[in-house]
């Protein structure tokens, strides 16, 4: 964890993406099928619930699960195990796309660095790909 940060501030820091602004590329680019992720707890679940905001992401309607049940067991701390699990496996997942996220971000701003400097090339003459006589020996 980390090395982003690290990246940015040791190389130009165009490459790497900023994680506290949103991606500059459209999700579905190339990915034409991928579907947008959805919250499954409504708004007025949430404040009923009275989830903070950093609880309010897309594992609340787990959460709120896991909160019911140690609100109804009380004394019984040990009875929502399984909700505590299912709350516990949401949250990383969510923490893996976000992660899987920003390499793509990355990856892509790479991309595009790379053609730039490609098609910067081609534009002053220097012709790509070719191996000059001297350097093929």
């Amino acid at each position: 964890m980390g090395a982003h940060l690290a990246r940015r501030f040791v190389d130009d820091g165009s490459g790497e993406p900023d994680p506290l602004k949103m991606p500059t590329f459209p999700p579905d680019y190339g990915m034409p099928d991928r579907k947008e992720r959805v919250m499954v707890a409504t708004q007025q679940e949430m404040n009923d619930a009275q989830l903070t905001l950093e609880q309010r992401d897309y594992c609340a309607h787990y959460l709120i699960r896991l909160l019911k049940c140690k609100r109804d067991t009380f004394p019984n701390f040990m009875a929502c195990k399984h909700q505590q699990h299912d709350w516990d496996y949401c949250e990383h997942q969510d923490y893996v796309k976000r992660m899987k996220e920003f390499e793509r971000e990355r990856r892509l701003l790479q991309r595009k660095k790379r053609r730039e400097h490609k098609a910067a090339k081609v534009a002053k003459g220097e012709v790509i790909g070719e191996v000059g006589p001297e350097v093929a020996l």
